[in-house]
């Protein structure tokens, strides 16, 4: 009996409280997240919410893609990012909850980030996350022997690049190269734990992902859906003494920064995000305001010069100092006469 009861506590099946459900979407690009003020999981990990293609959709119909890469988006602060290439198609939403609960399933909303998808785009798309076309052979050196000399802070995966790695205080990403960037994960190697670090991806208009602590990857993968911008701070005693500062270039052209982390930096466009610049300074420094912006300054300082200089009012007084000047000239010839 002891053996069997032994037995039994080891084998031991807990059914949950799960709902199932059919989420249909029409074609495009969708965040799939959590509504706002419910409550976390608890110790068990639940509530919680998987997000996965319907039974018998052919997978280049649907994509789903998850911070925890596995569908899971948790209770509270999770986000489930879908590409329909043709709609309607089916997404399932399976909800658990521990036995018993008295609460109600999470609550989701959806937001649509993108119109349609045209299978030309998706198809370049999914052969440039499978296999990144390699750049030429001068071009992969040169990343190559960077990377020999500077830290691996930062890495990132990057469109038609792959997977990329730099360190704190150099570009991630290239700036101007027109080359979005899907997602990234800050762990420094030094000086900050990554504890004390933590950062958002910007999905879309008024859209942030979940907070990633320091080594956790924050973006897509597989969906070749490129964030807008980030948002880093620092927490801890890290941060009583350090904090963030960011600069960053858009595709469209922008440039923002550098700036304090803590804010979000998309572009007003929100046009993708092609390269940051990510640096830990001393908590009272200052920031420096990038070398364009003194030639933006003298711009709109220009048209504050002319009224100071008005040409036309000098012209007369120097007519009549020549003037004066002429007149003595003949007093001093009457006189000779």
């Amino acid at each position: 009996m002891s053996n069997a009861a032994e037995a039994s506590r080891q084998n031991r099946v807990i059914d949950l409280k799960a709902g199932a459900h059919m989420m249909v979407l029409d074609a495009g690009i969708f965040c799939i997240f959590h509504a706002a003020g419910q409550a976390p999981a608890g110790p068990a990990g639940l509530p919680g919410v998987r997000i996965s293609r319907a039974p018998g959709t052919p997978p280049g119909i649907v994509t789903v893609s998850t911070f925890e890469e596995d569908g899971w988006i948790g209770g509270s602060n999770g986000a489930a990012l879908v590409r329909v290439l043709r709609g309607p198609a089916a997404v399932l939403v399976t909800t658990y909850q521990e036995p018993g609960s008295p609460h109600a399933a999470p609550r989701l909303q959806v937001a649509q980030l993108a119109g349609p998808v045209s299978s030309g785009q998706a198809v370049a798309a999914a052969q440039a996350v499978a296999q990144p076309p390699a750049p030429a052979p001068a071009e992969a050196e040169a990343p190559e022997a960077v990377e020999e000399t500077v830290a691996k802070d930062i890495s990132a995966h990057i469109q038609r690049r792959g997977d990329v790695t730099t360190g704190v205080g150099h570009w991630m990403g290239v700036p101007g190269s027109q080359s979005w960037i899907e997602g990234f994960s800050i762990a420094p190697e030094t000086g900050v734990p990554a504890a004390d670090l933590e950062y958002q991806a910007v999905l879309g208009k008024g859209w942030l992902s979940p907070w990633a602590e320091g080594g956790q990857y924050c973006g897509s993968r597989g969906m070749a859906l490129p964030i807008l911008g980030l948002r880093v701070r620092l927490k801890g005693k890290s941060a009583e003494t350090l904090k963030i500062r960011l600069t960053a270039t858009f595709t469209d052209g922008t440039r923002l920064g550098p700036v304090d982390g803590s804010e979000a930096l998309e572009a007003e466009s929100l046009a993708p995000l092609e390269a940051f610049l990510l640096e830990i300074v001393p908590e009272g420094e200052e920031i420096v305001v990038p070398k364009s912006a003194p030639e933006v300054a003298s711009k709109t300082a220009a048209p504050k010069a002319a009224p100071k200089a008005p040409a036309k009012p000098r012209a007369p007084k120097a007519a009549e100092t020549s003037a004066k000047a002429a007149t003595p000239r003949k007093r001093k010839s009457t006189p000779a006469s």
